[in-house]
């Protein structure tokens, strides 16, 4: 069989597509979204390459039209993670030895699957069931996932290139082993992109998987392994089980075989898997890696010298896009006294311009929150504000879940930089903002450092150069992305790799080589040319 030293496809970031009135991916995802609206799916679990009906489902319905099932899915039993963990390390005998650049082509063919003949099926999945507007769906389902799958072949070959120094009397090479065991990936509901990445890249790098994907992302999952199935990866690979969290965990993580946990998704749950691994740890035959990106309290910071606009436009994208279902969301902002009078006008009217409603109609901005567990939580936060003498609700305010889970871009006003919504995610629509005086600026950094336990996104607005280093400099340890003059979402694969520290996550940059680092065990291999015959060195003479 031939050998080389492969070059895989220059990774480009897939481009947007407008979807402008009259383009024809408008039209083409219209009519996906329509046939996909009209006809009920059936998500059996995935395992060893085969369907798996158990025949105990739970129905999947929009959240902008909760009364409209769109499908159901089925739930695993202990039996199921059992036979998936068995089947994923039976799987590694042969996947984890096959020639990288077979693993390579898999995972190009993917990502042009999605950009071509999958691009209207998995943009529509993610604005029926994760209410996306087509735009919010379009840079995550299509191209953020397209990015993830080109970019980690690249990243994965430049890991592979990276090699010790040899001399004329030693080889020295670095093997990059895939882990031993089997890997566990858990997904949120937010980022089909994310979903599609954390199972994809581990085993891009010659791992199994178990995946389980968040109950109110499934829809979008089933396309993802529709895709992962065409483009040829073998069975046992990847296995998709969905049900209760806590029996497939605990199923997942008393095998001894597990050998790591790629999770997005909350901190508090980040933490008690944390707990579990360790409370298990002498049960394993190696240290699982352990890799999470989790919540976010995401601030907006202005200087005196910002521009206004530029100011209430970050607030207004930043915080209600995808109706701030975002870990990188705007929800809390620090505005200076001498521009708020015009930052505020201008987000009142921003946010009153908006319209909201189901994602089919385009000139739709906002559509519906995930689920009434958010709703609910919203809400009470946005009463407590009505009520509270200390916070004003200045545009939004209103909620209604009779047809879908709805909540208005609500903007609160405090006059107490410790209000409770300046400190807890609330995942949704709702940023608060907290006006401070405008010769205050140093301080307000520290208060802006010492008020969340999240560090993930962060974004400072200033033409002053001095006032943009000194808020780089104290503002360095609570942000993993830092924005300056932009809102602090839209972090773009190979530009700006994402992750956060503190509370935040294990900060190990998705979208980069050094998340991929995380899922290989490198071997060094010395090879001598002329072994030593004699023990006794020079010295002993």
């Amino acid at each position: 069989m031939g050998k080389g030293f492969f070059n895989v496809p220059i990774a480009i970031n897939e481009p947007v597509k407008t979807y402008a009135p009259g383009s024809p991916e408008r039209e083409e995802v219209l009519q996906a979204y329509k046939e996909m609206w009209n006809t009920k799916i059936d998500v059996p679990l995935y395992i060893n390459g085969k369907d798996v009906s158990t025949g105990n489902t739970k129905t999947m319905s929009a959240p902008h039209d909760h009364q409209h099932v769109v499908g159901t899915y089925h739930l695993a039993e202990k039996s199921h993670v059992e036979e998936a963990i068995a089947t994923a390390l039976e799987a590694r005998k042969n996947w984890s030895q096959l020639p990288w650049e077979q693993r390579a082509g898999i995972f190009l063919k993917a990502a042009e699957l999605i950009a071509g003949p999958y691009r209207a099926k998995i943009n529509a999945a993610t604005m029926i069931a994760q209410s996306k507007t087509i735009h919010q769906a379009e840079i995550d389902s299509a191209c953020e996932l397209i990015d993830f799958l080109r970019f980690n072949v690249q990243y994965m070959t430049d890991i592979y290139h990276d090699q010790p120094e040899s001399t004329s009397s030693a080889w020295n090479r670095l093997e990059y082993r895939p882990l031993e065991g089997f890997t566990y990936a858990v997904t949120p509901f937010n980022f089909t992109a994310i979903a599609g990445n954390l199972p994809s890249c581990m085993a891009m790098m010659g791992n199994v998987v178990v995946w389980k994907p968040s109950d109110s992302q499934i829809y979008s999952a089933k396309v993802i392994m529709d895709v992962f199935k065409e483009a040829g990866v073998p069975d046992g690979v990847i296995n998709v089980v969905f049900g209760d969290p806590a029996m497939i965990t605990d199923v997942v993580m008393d095998s001894p075989d597990f050998s790591g946990l790629h999770f997005t998704g909350s901190t508090f749950i980040f933490k008690e898997l944390w707990k579990k691994i360790g409370n298990n740890i002498h049960n394993y035959k190696t240290y699982p890696r352990i890799v999470g990106e989790t919540g976010g309290k995401d601030f907006i910071v202005a200087h005196k010298t910002a521009n206004p606009i530029q100011v209430a436009t970050a607030i207004t994208r930043g915080a209600f896009e995808f109706q701030g279902q975002k870990c990188s969301a705007a929800s809390r902002a620090y505005i200076p006294s001498n521009i708020w009078e015009t930052v505020k006008d201008r987000v009142i009217e921003d946010v009153n311009s908006f319209k909201m409603g189901s994602p089919e109609d385009m000139s739709n901005f906002i559509t519906a929150v995930i689920h009434e567990g958010s709703f609910d939580k919203l809400a009470k936060y946005i009463d407590g504000a009505k009520a509270d003498a200390d916070a004003e609700i200045i545009v939004g305010g209103n909620y209604d879940k009779s047809k879908g889970y709805f909540i208005e871009p609500t903007v609160i006003v405090t006059t107490n930089p410790k209000y409770t919504t300046m400190c807890t995610e609330l995942f949704g629509p709702v940023i608060t903002i907290y006006v401070y005086d405008e010769n205050n600026y140093s301080e307000t950094l520290k208060l802006v450092d010492g008020t969340s336990e999240y560090a993930l996104t962060g974004a400072i607005l200033a033409t002053d150069r001095y006032a943009i280093q000194e808020a780089t400099k104290t503002l360095q340890n609570c942000a993993g992305n830092f924005y300056i003059n932009d809102k602090p979402t839209g972090a773009v694969v190979g530009q700006q790799p994402f992750g956060g520290a503190r509370a935040s996550g294990t900060n190990d940059k998705a979208g980069s080589a050094l998340n991929l680092l995380r899922w290989v065990s490198p071997r060094m291999i010395k090879e001598t040319f002329v072994t030593p015959t004699d023990y006794r060195y020079p010295f002993l003479g």
